[in-house]
């Protein structure tokens, strides 16, 4: 997609698609705006500034967690400092994960937005930082046999405190119904390009339509349309604001059948249109 925005860029490749860093008053506010290609654990322990992930502003003050999935667009101010750990990691090295924690990623990083923003007590930030410490410390040292499985094991312990710490898996348990959503928001996230339709996520896992959005609201409190159509809003916004990509090649990028019709689903779900909503934003900036 063409970039209107100069300083707009993607992640860079990391070895084996996990990585962590230690920040020690990072002065961050000459930073470009990123697209994430890997999903991101911010722990922030002392800070100050403001994170911008899509179109909301965070203040930073300490004691909190960020958390952004694959897609999302962010950018800090400018003179943010910033004390505590950055994670990211890709699909392929979740996959290294032990499979009990596939819940705890599919309700933290597939429906990020709900989830993008965690106040910590003192004891959560500080047990989160020794677990963080720790996998920091392996992850430097020298490479060896499966090495990159003992980093999976470590955030797979760190996902499931930071989904707990959120009350994310109070309907978490490992049962038929929570597979399926889970695997119903993993499809969204994959075919949302494709296919709008409850009755075609639905015929991928092989129930109904109705099943599914019961399903739905029962593990999220959202329909099936409403989680289809959150995700739909969340790719058009971030393409109004950082492409120049017309508005009628957004639409079908998208997969709706007329500029026409995307315009009035935008409205419908913003309450302004396509050409309104990146107006304001060029007014603005980020």
């Amino acid at each position: 997609m063409e970039n209107s925005y100069p300083n707009l860029v993607a992640d860079t490749v990391i070895e084996n698609s996990f990585s962590i860093a230690c920040l020690d008053k990072e002065i961050l506010g000459s930073q470009q705006i990123c697209r994430v290609n890997y999903h991101r654990i911010f722990l922030i322990t002392e800070g100050k500034g403001n994170i911008q992930i899509d179109n909301t502003l965070y203040p930073i003050s300490g004691d909190e967690l960020f958390l952004l999935a694959k897609g999302q667009i962010y950018k800090f101010d400018e003179s943010t400092v910033l004390s505590g750990y950055e994670v990211k990691f890709g699909d392929y090295f979740w996959e290294k994960t032990p499979a009990s924690a596939n819940n705890c990623k599919a309700a933290l990083f597939n429906n990020a937005v709900a989830n993008q923003y965690v106040s910590l007590t003192d004891t959560d930030r500080a047990e989160l930082e020794t677990l963080l410490k720790v996998l920091h410390t392996e992850f430097k040292k020298e490479d060896y046999i499966n090495k990159p499985d003992v980093l999976a094991a470590y955030l797979k312990v760190i996902t499931i405190k930071i989904a707990n710490l959120n009350n994310l898996l109070t309907k978490g348990q490992d049962n038929h119904e929570n597979r399926l959503y889970r695997e119903f928001l993993e499809l969204v996230s994959k075919n949302y390009q494709t296919t709008h339709e409850v009755g075609d996520y639905a015929a991928l896992l092989g129930i109904t339509a109705r099943k599914l959005t019961t399903l739905c609201t029962k593990c999220s409190g959202i329909g099936a349309k409403g989680i289809i159509n959150g995700q739909l809003i969340a790719e058009a916004k971030r393409s109004l604001q950082f492409s120049a990509s017309p508005v009628k090649e957004i639409a079908f990028q998208l997969n709706f059948t007329t500029p026409y019709h995307f315009s009035h689903f935008f409205k419908k779900h913003t309450n302004t249109s396509p050409f309104q909503y990146r107006s304001d934003f060029a007014r603005i900036g980020m």
